[in-house]
């Protein structure tokens, strides 16, 4: 009796671990990293790239005016191995989450010291930086949320006809 019930546990433990190994891999929102070297700087966003599936950016899905954790599911993480100056202002090397306020004629970035959350539990508390940058539109949109970095620092978010950008230097 103990022998049928202890294969009969490990038969359910075993194909209850693989459904949830199934649907971690089968993300709706996959997760996704950027990475670039600037001379001796190591830089690495990781995210989340939710699809628009229909939606409008700046009214179905991100509504203009509210922050955004930037991606979907856990924070998008920003991580910086010297200071850096973003857009000419100071952030020291670290680990920190990036939300944004887009609007649409200007997007805040906003770098947060608290990196390992879900995304939604934004605190403004413990923002280290915010920079403005100008939202730009987009002539072809872009279905699934993009982040690109170019050779010079220029970091790129795109999403449906949306795109706000801002720069890396070393500090």
């Amino acid at each position: 009796m103990k022998l049928k019930f202890l294969a009969a546990a490990g038969i359910f433990i075993f194909l209850f671990s693989n459904l949830t190994l199934a649907q971690s891999n089968n993300r709706i929102s996959p997760m996704d990293s950027v990475s670039a070297s600037i001379n001796d700087l190591k830089v690495e966003i990781v995210y989340s790239r939710p699809f628009l599936k229909g939606r409008e950016f700046g009214k179905d899905i991100v509504p203009y005016g509210k922050v955004w954790r930037t991606g979907a599911n856990e924070a998008t993480t920003f991580e910086v191995s010297k200071d850096v100056l973003i857009n000419n202002k100071l952030l020291p090397a670290g680990k920190y989450s990036i939300y944004t306020i887009p609007d649409s004629d200007k997007t805040t970035v906003i770098f947060n010291k608290i990196w390992d959350q879900w995304g939604t539990q934004y605190d403004e508390n413990f923002d280290v930086l915010r920079v403005d940058v100008p939202t730009l539109k987009n002539e072809e949109p872009v279905e699934q949320f993009t982040i690109e970095f170019e050779n010079d620092g220029q970091t790129e978010f795109a999403w449906g006809n949306v795109e706000f950008e801002f720069q890396i230097k070393e500090s």
